[in-house]
């Protein structure tokens, strides 16, 4: 339920509201628009319940919400959420580029690599120090001393750090040494987890999962959100499909339908949508085009050497070539890098 504020109201009269929802035993959720306030309530069963807060003060009336996601819908806060990370903000007028091995490898590899992102443009790092893999015999990651790399190197370029999370007991010890926990396709709907990044607090990058429809990512980012985390980043990275010339399907649609459906932060990872990456830059170019805003990129100064996702890694020249072309992209959509 909505609780819309008359355009006459005071902020005593919000807190009147705020008061009496919370008497009732839920949760408020206050956002203030350009015109109007707008309360959301969670945690109610029963309309008629709410029914008295339409009498008042201040209170024009209350409007049910339909969406099986309420904190992450537009309803709830019409104005696009920007998701602060390290002093930079995803969801701004400024594109936002993460860029980075898929894997953190060697100090040598990771150093090579983060001087380069920098020097390129983009804000943000990436580097997995735990690696989910398909097979059990493929590289998992180096664990903790890739968190103390990435720590150094973060400290050293100013660069943000994204990695990510596995399991819910190791999210303090890799919020202790990263600016911002990914949840991977993988853990989409792994609630346990997806509680635990909530009551952390830190910036969380929750990717859609392979078969996940997008009603399925707002509720997984809901879990999120109702721990008390407003600092949540969407990103969709392809899905499954019949088609095999590439890794996965990039659903580009599912760009202008979240930046529609809710008001937090969408970005786009166009090396794990394709898988190859000579179509990397294409389909980066196509998520800017679509409204995305911020994409992540693997790059490694020697993909063929890579002990993960090599194929789809952009050689360093060639991810400076790509940042070269979305500058006056980016500034044809009303944003800059």
């Amino acid at each position: 339920m909505i609780i819309v504020m008359q355009n006459s109201h005071t902020p005593e009269h919000v807190d009147a509201v705020v008061a009496r929802v919370l008497e009732m035993g839920f949760r408020p959720y206050v956002s203030d628009g350009e015109e109007t306030t707008i309360i959301g309530v969670i945690g109610h069963s029963d309309a008629e319940q709410l029914a008295p807060l339409q009498y008042l003060p201040g209170v024009a009336n209350l409007v049910p919400v339909t969406k099986k996601y309420k904190l992450g819908s537009r309803d709830f806060r019409p104005k696009d959420t920007v998701v602060p990370v390290d002093g930079r903000e995803i969801g701004a007028s400024k594109l936002t580029v993460i860029a980075g091995p898929c894997a953190v490898e060697t100090e040598d590899q990771l150093w090579e690599t983060a001087r380069a992102v920098k020097e390129s443009g983009a804000s943000m790092l990436r580097g997995g120090a735990f690696k989910p893999r398909s097979s059990p015999y493929s590289f998992q990651g180096l664990g903790k001393p890739a968190l103390e790399m990435l720590d150094a190197v973060r400290k050293e370029f100013g660069l943000a750090v994204v990695t990510e999370v596995l399991a819910p007991d190791d999210v303090d010890l890799v919020a202790r040494h990263v600016d911002m926990l990914q949840i991977g396709a993988r853990n989409m709907q792994n609630f346990t987890l997806l509680q635990e990044v909530g009551r952390s607090g830190h910036p969380v990058l929750l990717k859609r999962g392979m078969s996940a429809t997008i009603e399925e990512l707002l509720m997984s980012a809901e879990y999120i959100l109702a721990n008390n985390n407003e600092r949540v980043v969407l990103c969709e990275r392809g899905i499954r499909t019949f088609e095999d010339s590439t890794r996965f399907t990039l659903d580009i649609n599912a760009v202008p339908v979240l930046k529609q459906v809710t008001h937090l932060p969408v970005i786009v990872d166009p090396s794990h949508a394709t898988g190859k990456w000579n179509y990397v830059a294409a389909a980066a170019r196509a998520a800017v085009a679509a409204g995305a805003d911020g994409l992540i990129i693997e790059v490694h100064p020697r993909p063929s050497e890579a002990l993960s996702d090599g194929p789809q890694s952009l050689r360093i020249d060639r991810f400076c070539d790509l940042m070269r072309d979305l500058g006056p992209l980016a500034q044809a959509v009303g944003r800059s890098l």
